[in-house]
């Protein structure tokens, strides 16, 4: 199966327990994908496989021609991904948070600071970037991790259930961003239950089932 990123037949079991069923799917560079399905259709385990965080147990993931696999540098320098809530620096704020992940992965310091109140901006926190993470509230922690998984170079975003928390003028904004980054010329991937998301960000839909799958524009 050709295709930016390419999935033929992976499937995710632990013992007797199918955690994905088998599923197969090609997307393009600079294209987004959602995914969706009831809980326990095995939504995050195919993005953890997708993010080189759990293998395969049948079939082959591949992203720009290459096996998904986090331990590589190559890989981990084209994906970012946010699968639950990263961990933070209780003396750190969220500017700080940003600056160091950005100056992380080369940015120059007031680069860093350019990229953090950039993204602090466009996420409307940016009132917010002198607190600490534990006096945030739980949908501004939401924007923040968001910002947090923008702060470096990719290629690929994946997202597990970026609506977490968010009300819905706050489901707008995040959909505007991403879908502003797909038009940019990232690949998207996020699974969601937001109906607000899904039809703002998704160029294809991917809904999983029990035991099988449906793909459609």
């Amino acid at each position: 199966m050709s295709g930016y990123i390419a999935v033929e037949q992976a499937s995710v079991l632990s013992g007797d327990q199918v955690l994905l069923a088998p599923v197969s799917f090609s997307l393009d560079a600079g294209k987004a994908l959602a995914v969706t399905g009831s809980n326990g259709t095995g939504k995050t385990t195919l993005l953890r496989v997708l993010a080189g965080r759990t293998p395969p147990t049948t079939g082959s993931v591949a992203i720009a021609g290459e096996p998904t696999n986090e331990r590589s540098s190559g890989f981990r320098a084209r994906m970012a991904a946010l699968i639950g809530l990263p961990p933070l620096a209780r003396n750190l704020t969220p500017r700080e948070h940003l600056v160091l992940v950005a100056t992380s992965w080369g940015s120059k310091i007031v680069d860093g600071e350019n990229i953090a109140d950039r993204l602090l901006d466009e996420f409307g926190i940016i009132r917010l970037k002198g607190r600490f993470p534990h006096e945030l509230s739980s949908g501004q922690t939401q924007l923040f991790a968001l910002a947090l998984t923008l702060a470096r170079p990719f290629e690929v975003l994946i997202l597990d259930e970026p609506e977490q928390r968010l009300d819905s003028d706050r489901l707008e904004l995040v959909g505007s961003v991403l879908r502003h980054l797909v038009e940019d010329g990232k690949t998207l991937i996020l699974a969601s239950h937001s109906n607000i998301l899904v039809e703002r960000t998704s160029d294809e839909v991917l809904t999983l089932t029990d035991a099988s799958y449906d793909l459609h524009s």
